[in-house]
């Protein structure tokens, strides 16, 4: 325990196994990453809390998974928020940093004084995993359900992966004596640990027949469950968020009596895939007609990452499956040449 007291403990995802349980988990916190998602956009408070939430969910999420590249979270409603997204890329080795971004579309005349998860409406919640070249990306969809985005989530693993999972989440604005006001979140998520598989009875016993904990889980394994979400839900904000209480702190606090066991905290911070060439195959699907009516009076093409804020611009004929020189400016090839 020395040597994991000794870290400091702000953009970091903590691993930990429940022995008396069948059950895992992870504990985050995030600071950093979050002042550099949100700081490069103006979003209002309730947008603000929505894309804080959705960072701390993937941070959480994306360790569990077996990622070569990159793990996805999409929100769309029909409300005043319309899309939420977030992207985890995988640490490139064992001493890399995984890298989280994040980013929200939303209609400002439309947003008022109700909680902000009811501000996105209907919609689905989605998760996506690419695992690069060579592989097909896989997309999983759930309705959106509950009061919150962690309870979409857990629907999402009930239904989609049979798999009992439980996030307990808490994000807000840091007041400290000098300085800015600065987001800060963090959070808990059980997992029991995958077993072999098993049937579902038929329906399930949540609200509109979704699949619940209790349509998966049987005897002893259903008891642990309990127990472990009846112990997580003394947890106060303050103990989620910190930075005055550490994650094994919280553990021992917690589950003292099922032995946690911990493992290699992940360091996770922000950052964006986007480059210019990147912007430039997307752009490649439009004609010459298309990429016309996007240059601007200037003669340019310009465009700008939603995630990051990163400005590019570009020789129109350079764009398009129909472009006629290269990024450089370098005349090519006619395309009816043989």
């Amino acid at each position: 325990m020395n040597k994991i007291n000794q870290i400091a403990w702000d953009d970091t995802v903590l691993p930990f196994q429940l022995d008396r349980s069948a059950i895992r988990g992870r504990v985050a916190r995030l600071d950093g990453v979050l002042d550099h998602v949100l700081s490069r956009h103006d979003y209002p408070a309730q947008v603000s809390a929505m894309v804080a939430e959705l960072a701390l969910l993937i941070a959480l999420i994306g360790p569990t998974v077996k990622l070569r590249w990159k793990l996805s979270l999409q929100v769309r409603g029909s409300g005043a928020i319309r899309t939420l997204a977030a992207d985890y890329y995988a640490p490139q080795d064992d001493d890399s940093p995984a890298r989280i971004r994040a980013w929200a579309s939303f209609d400002a005349d439309r947003l008022d004084e109700r909680p902000p998860f009811e501000q996105i409406g209907e919609g689905y919640f989605a998760i996506l995993i690419d695992q690069g070249e060579g592989a097909l990306p896989y997309q999983g969809i759930t309705p959106l359900a509950g009061a919150s985005l962690s309870d979409c989530a857990q629907t999402y693993f009930a239904q989609s992966e049979q798999l009992p999972t439980r996030f307990q989440l808490a994000t807000g604005l840091s007041r400290q004596p000098a300085g800015e006001p600065a987001w800060r979140a963090g959070g808990v998520m059980l997992q029991t640990l995958p077993a072999s598989p098993m049937a579902p009875s038929e329906g399930g016993s949540g609200e509109g027949g979704l699949i619940t904990a209790a349509d998966i889980l049987q005897g002893l394994e259903s008891e642990d469950w309990s127990r472990a979400n009846i112990l997580l839900d003394t947890v106060e904000a303050l103990e989620l968020i910190g930075p005055s209480v550490g994650p094994t702190d919280l553990l021992l606090r917690l589950f003292h009596e099922e032995a946690p066991r911990v493992f290699d905290p992940q360091r996770v911070e922000f950052g964006c895939s986007c480059t210019a060439d990147r912007v430039r195959d997307t752009l490649s699907i439009y004609s010459a007609k298309d990429i016309g009516h996007m240059t601007t009076p200037e003669g340019i093409v310009t465009a700008d990452c939603q995630f990051c804020g990163a400005h590019y611009e570009f020789d129109p004929q350079s764009l398009g499956f129909e472009a006629t020189v290269d990024p450089e400016g370098n005349p090519l090839p006619d395309k009816g040449e043989a």
